[in-house]
């Protein structure tokens, strides 16, 4: 009989990623629709600023996880050529290292020196990478991966508070914008709730109560503005 586990941990840093994307294209398209909307702006005005902010919100995105993975990625790739390069200058003292961190997690010397001495005779430089460096093979950066996943997140939820604004009567297209929102944002905090592991219903309140304040403070700089007569 096959001893099965499945942990949290071990879902994707990618789908995570998706989830916090999501939450910021909603947070940030509907703030701004929201203060635009405040300051008694047309429809049109606010759709065009809507659509603005999602297309510029995705696009922000995807540089900045790019930027920030490729960033990852290049020192982890320098990591590897260190560790490299030290193998083939030092491979004794390399394998009493790796021999090293084995008594750490508890074996004897003797055991410890057995095990680094067979493992090491697969694949080196693997298993350097992987118990030395802490570098898994299949969660390695993923700098196009990141990006892709960053904008396309953003830019599929941030379209709620258009839609609705697009849709709702005049006189409810605040409300329209505010409770669509909230209802993706509380969505959205379930699942990354559910995908940590954590409670659901505490993860989408965190993530209702700071979406709720964000438009909030928003809506209250348009009608400030809009009161100071610009």
């Amino acid at each position: 009989m096959r001893h099965r586990e499945h942990h949290n941990v071990d879902r994707g840093g990618w789908l995570r990623a998706a989830v916090l994307g999501a939450d910021d294209g909603v947070v940030s398209t509907a703030s701004l629709m929201l203060g635009i909307a405040a300051t008694s702006a047309s429809k049109e005005a606010t759709l065009v600023a809507g659509l603005a902010a999602l297309v510029a919100g995705a696009m922000s995105m995807a540089a900045g996880e790019y930027v920030s993975v490729s960033s990852q990625r290049d020192g982890e790739q320098a990591a590897i050529r260190q560790e490299k390069a030290e193998l083939s200058r030092d491979p004794e003292g390399e394998l009493r290292e790796i021999a090293g961190i084995y008594r750490k997690r508890g074996l004897d010397a003797d055991l410890a020196m057995q095990v680094a001495v067979q493992l090491s005779a697969k694949d080196t430089l693997a298993l350097h990478v992987h118990d030395e460096l802490g570098l898994d093979p299949k969660k390695r950066a993923r700098p196009i991966q990141a990006a892709l996943v960053s904008a396309a997140s953003f830019a599929s939820v941030a379209g709620l508070p258009i839609v609705a604004m697009a849709v709702a009567p005049a006189p409810l297209r605040a409300t329209a914008i505010t409770v669509v929102s909230l209802i993706g944002l509380g969505a959205l905090g379930a699942l990354g709730g559910w995908i940590a592991g954590a409670p659901m219903f505490r993860a989408a309140v965190r993530v209702l109560v700071g979406g709720g304040l964000a438009m909030g403070v928003s809506t209250l700089v348009g009608h400030l503005i809009h009161l100071a007569g610009y």
